[in-house]
Parts: structure tokens; C-alpha cells; sequence
């Protein structure tokens, strides 16, 4: 008996061990420490030893159950390979204004002559094990070896699916600055990055990024966090802003006031990237659905919408092509802005107002 309980007791020891040695591994980021905290602590969307939304934000609705028992699509991936241009992007000229969209919520661009890079997540999998939540056969078309040197990486938040350490890392010789919320900065710290390159912002914070543009940090309503502890750094959207170019990067979260707000600071938007898939109705304070899209680009006085959280990965149980098809059914039929949906890798001209693209989703 003795014998079999101090087997027991070392084998729970080895994997209590090799647990911890897992999640002390650099992909999972650091906790703000010391003056990052200091930040942190001073912010007032910080209370209670976490970040909070503006409006109170359940992470889970009151029909959670009910929801949770739907039975699953039957095509939660596509039957075939997404459609992919493989656009070269070193070949590209600084003097188009352009943007390429890297399925899910990354997307490269350029303006005014600067590179941006947002959220970017090239390899296999958006999780810690590379074989859970991998992406759709052809959608991971696009390597970091493939990106051009950046001027400015902007990161929404620091969940996997946004915020990728193969990518990030393997970038790190070519990135200038990295623009992010509150304690994310933490992350690249720890993967090497130059701390006085790294860019730390809290909401209503604007930043001259040079003499092009401006950017300004604005709340978005949802969480974080890439370990056991949520809330630990902020969440985020953004609005980039020239003389000739208003852009807005919408990030991941759920409908709310913040919307309006910003629409009615800056009158008109360009260019918005709005959360347009990975939905369910349990979780509705932190994704948006179809309808609030379309609602949030109205708030936004958006002229341009280009969805995004799309066509990569599949963390919801609906139909993989639901959300394109969706939003496209309702801006026919009630919209006011242009409604874009390039394929993965395909250039979208930001000074083209007649370029159209084909819904290339529904028989893949």
C-alpha cells in the first residue's frame, strides 16, 4: 500500500512539475511588473486587481446553457482549401495606399508611405498546443518570412488569436514600433523586444506617431489574458488618423456605446475593421453578432467596412462561412457603407472607391 501511494504521490509530483515548466515558457507572455504595473494600477478602467468594461460585461449570458447544448453546424470548416492571393508584399510600392487581410483579425497596410501590421498570427495554430484551434487548409497561405519590414505593429490584445509568439518573434529584427494597450507591452519585453520601442497606451490616450499620423486608443468590450489570470492587461480598439485617411481596428469584443462615441468625435470613418464572426449568443457582451456589426459601422459613421474574425479558425459552432454571408444578406438590404470582403491575401485599394469584390465564400 505504502508502495503504491509514493507512486502516486510522484507521479502527481512529475506532472504538477512538467505543468509548471509548460506555462513557464516564453509563449506565454509576463505579468506586468514594477513601473508597467505602477501604469497599470494608476489607470481608472483598472479596479478590484483587474481591467474592467465600461458597461458590466458577463463573459457569459444568461441563456449560457441553453446555448451551450445547440448541436454543432455541420460545416464548421470549409470542404475545400480557402481562395488565396498570394500577394507579394515586398514588391509593393509605398506609394499605394493599400490593405491585405490575412484571414481571422490579421491584416498588413500600408499609408502615407508607413507599413502597419495588425494582430498578426501566421502560424498553424491560435492556441498554446499546435494542434488545437488550427487554421483551414489554405488559410495559412502568408509566413512571417513574407512580411516587409514595418514601420508600426499594433496589437488589439494579447489572446492567442491575436497576439501569435512564432510571428511576433521571428518579426522582431524587422518591426520599428509595436503600439499596444496597457501591460502587453510586458509580452514583447520578455521576447526580446527594445522596451523603449515598445508603445504602452490606456483608453482616450492619442499618441503622434509621426509627422503622417496620429493614433488614438479607445475601448473595446472584452477581456484578456493568455494564462490562468484574465484581465491582467487591457483590451483595445483603435483609430489611425492622417489628413487624408481615417482607420479604424475594432478588435475583438461586443457591442456598446463606444461605437457612437467615436463616430460622433470624428464625424466619418474610412475605413473600419469590425469583429464579424466567431459568435454565439452565450457570448454576446464580448463578440459582436451579424446585426451589431451592422450597427457599429453605422455608429461609426464608417463609409468602408471590412469584416474580420473570419474564414481561419473555428472557435464557434456555426457554419465557418455564417458571418460573410450574414453580414452581406443584412448590408443588402440596410447598409449606407460599402460592405468589403477581399479574399485572403487580396489587395484592397484604400483610395479605390469602385473596386468590387466577389463573395467567393459560399461553395468552398
Amino acid at each position: 500500500m505504502k508502495h503504491k501511494m509514493v507512486i502516486a504521490i510522484l507521479t502527481l509530483s512529475l506532472l504538477a512539475a512538467g505543468c509548471r515548466a509548460y506555462i513557464s515558457h516564453p509563449k506565454f507572455g509576463a505579468t506586468p511588473r514594477k513601473e508597467r504595473l505602477k501604469s497599470i494600477q494608476a489607470s481608472p478602467n483598472y479596479r478590484d486587481g483587474c481591467f474592467q468594461n465600461i458597461s458590466v460585461t458577463p463573459q457569459l449570458t444568461e441563456n449560457f446553457l441553453k446555448a451551450a447544448f445547440q448541436p454543432f453546424s455541420r460545416q464548421r470548416k470549409p470542404k475545400g482549401e480557402i481562395p488565396v492571393v498570394k500577394t507579394d508584399l515586398n514588391a509593393l510600392s509605398l506609394q499605394d495606399d493599400l490593405l491585405v487581410w490575412f484571414g481571422h483579425s490579421s491584416y498588413f497596410f500600408q499609408a502615407e508611405g508607413r507599413r502597419f501590421l495588425v494582430d498578426p498570427v501566421l502560424s498553424r495554430a491560435a492556441s498554446p498546443a499546435p494542434f488545437v484551434n488550427t487554421a483551414f487548409k489554405g488559410a495559412d497561405a502568408f509566413d512571417p518570412e513574407d512580411i516587409p519590414d514595418i514601420d508600426y505593429l499594433i496589437i488589439t490584445h494579447d489572446h492567442w488569436d491575436h497576439l501569435d509568439y512564432p510571428t511576433v518573434k521571428a518579426l522582431r529584427p524587422r518591426t520599428g514600433k509595436v503600439i499596444c494597450p496597457l501591460g502587453v507591452g510586458a509580452h514583447f519585453e520578455r521576447w526580446g523586444y527594445d522596451e523603449s520601442n515598445v508603445v504602452e497606451m490606456d483608453w482616450e490616450d492619442s499618441l503622434e506617431l509621426d509627422s503622417c499620423f496620429a493614433i488614438h486608443c479607445f475601448p473595446a468590450r472584452h477581456f484578456s489574458g493568455r494564462g490562468f489570470k484574465a484581465k491582467q492587461s487591457l483590451w483595445a480598439s483603435f483609430l489611425l488618423k492622417s489628413e487624408t485617411l481615417t482607420l479604424y481596428i475594432g478588435g475583438d469584443g461586443g457591442y456598446d456605446t463606444h461605437f457612437a462615441r467615436i463616430g460622433e468625435r470624428f464625424g466619418s470613418i474610412d475605413f473600419a475593421l469590425l469583429e464579424n464572426g466567431q459568435y454565439n449568443s452565450a457570448w454576446r457582451y464580448i463578440h459582436l453578432q451579424p446585426e451589431e456589426t451592422l450597427q457599429a459601422a453605422k455608429d461609426l459613421h464608417a463609409k468602408n467596412v471590412i469584416p474580420v474574425h473570419n474564414s481561419k479558425f473555428s472557435m464557434s459552432n456555426h457554419d465557418w462561412n455564417e458571418p460573410l454571408q450574414r453580414l452581406s444578406e443584412l448590408s443588402d438590404a440596410d447598409a449606407g457603407f460599402r460592405l468589403l470582403t477581399p479574399k485572403t491575401g487580396e489587395i484592397v485599394l484604400l483610395r479605390d472607391t469602385t473596386q468590387t469584390f466577389a463573395r467567393w465564400w459560399p461553395d468552398v
